[in-house]
């Protein structure tokens, strides 16, 4: 074979590895240690937190995942009590994206009733991994 043969041959193993990575790792929740946890305010957020927990999403004008995601938070916020869904513009809070380390939209961040950030996860998240990723937020509250 020649070497554009192996050349295309490489490119096409090492595109189709790194496409498997990305549909591995998108859209996943990942935590916090509890060392390095961020604490969200409601003046931070321009609202109130959840009672319980918010789901709070950062999204970009002309993101296509970022309405998805609108969606699959909004039934996750009518399905539990205490949940709350705050939305906001990434580029209109630097300084809280700065803050956060958002690196891209949408970026979902679950919060317990004390704001403190639980889970995180870049892209467009599946409704069982949020309800998941909410579970230990709300498991972590104090009786």
């Amino acid at each position: 074979m020649s070497l554009g043969l192996w050349v295309l041959a490489g490119a096409v193993v090492a595109g189709v590895v790194l496409s498997v990575l990305k549909a591995w790792v998108d859209g996943r929740f990942r935590g916090k240690s509890e060392v390095d946890v961020e604490r969200v305010t409601a003046g931070d957020l321009g609202s109130e937190l959840g009672e319980r927990a918010t789901l709070l999403q950062f999204s970009s004008a002309f993101c296509a995942p970022c309405r998805a995601t609108r969606r699959t938070l909004a039934e996750v916020e009518g399905m539990v009590d205490g949940v709350r869904h705050v939305e906001l513009d990434a580029e209109s809070h630097l300084e809280l994206v700065r803050r956060l380390d958002i690196l891209r939209t949408p970026t979902t961040l679950i919060l317990d009733a004390t704001g403190a950030v639980v889970k995180r996860a870049s892209g467009a998240p599946r409704k069982p991994d949020v309800i998941a990723a909410l579970a230990a937020a709300i498991d972590r509250q104090p009786s």
